[in-house]
């Protein structure tokens, strides 16, 4: 049963997404999870007050039972088969983060000066999260999906505009966290 509690290895887990992918594909179906918000919006009504929630929802109903997936599996992962609430990460990266502020680095999950309840009492974390939920929420709509539908399903499928967005994604990436996080903390 220790073999479940580490990281898979890419050889084992490249191709299971593959093979979803392969799967998604011939039954004609697009995997990502920032669409699933549209057909929440339009399940509960938001196509009438505005036209982009006018569509057939009912048709990514399979889409919602992925993010239903993604939920049991996260719990189920994090509070049955997790050894180790730290993240491994480079001891490095770790001295930097507390430069920064974040003591938690290297011991939690996440960094508890940001998600802890305590972040809804403090303007600054708040301001940063709300801000930060803003951008991506508009950036996702832009790019006409989110990362895991780029990254997987349209560069699974050769699709140009995918390829086009990770590229951006990675370089918002770089461009944020060397130079707009130093700045922020």
């Amino acid at each position: 049963m220790n073999w479940i509690f580490e990281p898979w290895p890419w050889y084992v887990s490249g191709p299971m997404i593959a093979l979803i992918m392969f799967l998604l594909i011939m039954v004609g179906k697009n995997f990502g999870m920032s669409s699933n918000l549209r057909t929440m919006c339009a399940l509960c009504g938001a196509g009438k007050h505005s036209d982009f929630f006018k569509f057939d929802w009912k048709s990514q109903k399979w889409n919602l039972m992925v993010v239903l997936g993604a939920i049991i599996g996260g719990f189920i992962a994090s509070h049955y088969l997790t050894n180790d609430f730290a993240v491994n990460i480079n001891p490095d990266t770790i001295t930097e983060l507390n430069t920064l502020g974040f003591k938690s680095a290297g011991k939690s999950y996440l960094p508890i000066e940001l998600f802890d309840a305590d972040a809804f009492t403090d303007i600054k974390s708040l301001l940063i999260l709300s801000i930060g939920g803003l951008l991506v929420g508009f950036g996702t709509r832009y790019a006409g999906g989110c990362t895991s539908g780029h990254a997987i399903s349209g560069l699974s499928n050769l699709q140009l505009p995918s390829l086009i967005a990770v590229m951006g994604f990675f370089i918002g990436g770089l461009v944020m966290i060397h130079f707009i996080f130093p700045l922020i903390f």
